[in-house]
């Protein structure tokens, strides 16, 4: 009955859209609002068995109340700016971090203007948005992308030239620089607060030794050279290894003469 009102439309069909289904349900009602009150008012529903139980009688209530497509209307007003946000966010083919932060703000105003700016009927909406994006989405990665999109930097520089923006691109620049000046672990203990589960892992990892020397350097020769650098720094592999081309090679200094040990006349040149 209710496809032949509708003009053969479904309402709600999970199976074939698994994005923002309860979205499109609604639209659907929405779209379908006079030919569903028609069904439930036409006497083909008088004559059916559905308005003599009680999920006939709760349906065509339903239908025709007028607080209940308000209701609807709400909901799309609403949702439907946020449901394209997360379209393009989701979205394969085009990545989208240099402009989720100004998705985000654009949603925002569509929702304010759909309420014709009054304030007071989308105000507790955007306090939930505002919680969540804090929260889960508001990242110093998403302002820098925002400010560093040409297409945004060019055509609407006030957009990128206001503090949250500009600290969130320090933010980010700062935790990148640190990547070389920190250890690993130490790295994910400082900035990886947004991925705890990753971060605990990672610190576990990162911290691990790879072989028993620390073990054995009270018996070394080389206990009485200091650690300073932190963290290890590949390119000191080269650097060390010109240094031992440079004894191999024959060359001499005043420090080759100096003892290994003191109770001994082994020098380091023989040992070279």
């Amino acid at each position: 009955m209710m496809r032949r009102f509708t003009n053969q439309h479904n309402l709600h069909r999970p199976t074939v859209t698994r994005f923002a289904t309860s979205f499109i349900t609604l639209s659907q009602f929405h779209k379908q609002q006079n030919n569903l009150r028609k069904m439930v008012t036409s006497e083909e529903w008088n004559a059916s068995k559905w308005p003599k139980e009680a999920g006939g009688k709760k349906l065509q209530t339903y239908l025709l109340q007028d607080t209940f497509w308000r209701h609807i209307l709400y909901a799309l007003k609403v949702t439907g700016p946020l449901v394209c946000v997360l379209r393009m966010v989701d979205g394969e083919r085009k990545p989208p971090m240099g402009y989720i932060y100004a998705a985000m703000d654009k949603a925002k105003e569509a929702i304010a203007n759909s309420f014709n700016l009054r304030e007071e009927q989308y105000k507790k909406i955007f306090e939930i948005i505002d919680r969540r994006w804090d929260c889960q989405l508001h990242r110093p990665l998403h302002a820098a992308g925002h400010f560093l999109n040409p297409a945004i930097q060019y055509e609407h520089p006030d957009d990128v030239l206001c503090a949250e923006v500009e600290n969130g691109l320090y933010k980010y620049i700062e935790r990148l620089r640190q990547r070389s000046k920190k250890s690993p672990a130490e790295w994910w203990s400082c900035y990886g607060s947004s991925a705890p589960y990753l971060k605990n892992f990672a610190i576990k990892v990162l911290s691990l030794t790879c072989s028993a020397t620390g073990c054995e350097r009270s018996w070394g020769v080389f206990q009485l050279q200091s650690d300073t650098t932190d963290p290890i720094l590949l390119e000191e592999i080269d650097e060390s290894n010109d240094w031992l081309l440079g004894r191999m090679d024959g060359n001499s200094s005043d420090e080759d003469n100096d003892l290994v040990f003191e109770d001994d006349d082994l020098t380091w040149r023989v040992v070279s």
